[in-house]
């Protein structure tokens, strides 16, 4: 027995099976128009008044969740129409592979990325990243992040024993979680408009103990740690009223 269904949308009538309706409990698609509406809702009488049926009707199933398995035919259910079947399933082993590749492909972006924290978080791995970096013409760093770096005291006043010189205490400390490279230095002395008199740009190997230096810098500022300088300038040749200090790495 053939039922009729109305597209509530555009009002086209199609002839439909029982069978065909509790497929996907009544959800159904119209042809015509493409609206999805519950086609059991929709059923009219068929003595209600003519109705002007589509010679090649084009009612598809419709079902937002996972497809379900097609019930065998009985009596009452017929097999799907061809305009009606599913598409055929997706290549799902290539579909896989692809998704495999970009998450592989993700990673190696990260590790390249971060590899200077994964190096000194993770200390077993530096020596596979050390070869990774040989054959990838990179380098292995100790990591720089600015943000992490702050200036927790400094001071400027003259040097007690040489005239027109005075000498900078500052210490700068690591807020990381993993120890960094030493940053550059530029320290400037200005009038009293704020205006640069005279600056220096002071490296770490300037700046740090001259008998320590090379071990310092080859282990960075460890992580939660802090390193105190002095350093001394010779001021005689302008008159300053104010200082400025600040850090930053090299590009």
């Amino acid at each position: 027995m053939s039922l009729i269904t109305r597209c509530p949308t555009c009002g086209t009538a199609f002839r439909v099976l029982p069978g065909q309706l509790s497929a996907r409990a009544g959800r159904v698609r119209c042809g015509k128009c493409g609206a999805v509406f519950d086609g059991i809702a929709a059923l009219v009488e068929q003595g209600e008044e003519p109705l002007l049926l589509e010679p090649s009707p084009q009612l598809g199933l419709f079902d937002p969740r996972k497809p379900q398995p097609q019930a065998a035919a009985t009596d009452d259910e017929e097999p799907l129409p061809a305009f009606m079947a599913e598409p055929p399933a997706p290549r799902r082993a290539l579909w896989w592979t692809l998704c495999a590749l970009a998450v592989l492909a993700l990673v190696g972006q990260a590790v390249y990325q971060y590899r200077a924290e994964l190096a000194v978080t993770v200390p077993g791995a530096r020596s596979s990243l050390e070869a990774a970096c040989r054959l990838l013409g990179c380098g292995l760093n100790l990591p720089r992040h600015l943000k992490f770096l702050s200036i927790d005291s400094y001071e400027v006043r003259a040097d007690p024993q040489r005239e027109g010189f005075i000498m900078l205490n500052a210490v700068i400390r690591n807020r990381a979680m993993f120890a960094q490279d030493y940053p550059v230095l530029h320290f400037a002395l200005t009038d009293e408009s704020s205006r640069p008199l005279t600056s220096r740009v002071l490296t770490p190997g300037e700046y740090l103990e001259r008998d320590r230096a090379a071990q310092l810098i080859g282990r960075g500022i460890d992580a939660g740690g802090e390193a105190s300088l002095t350093v001394y300038f010779d001021a005689s040749r302008v008159r300053a009223t104010g200082y400025h200090l600040e850090l930053f790495y090299p590009s």
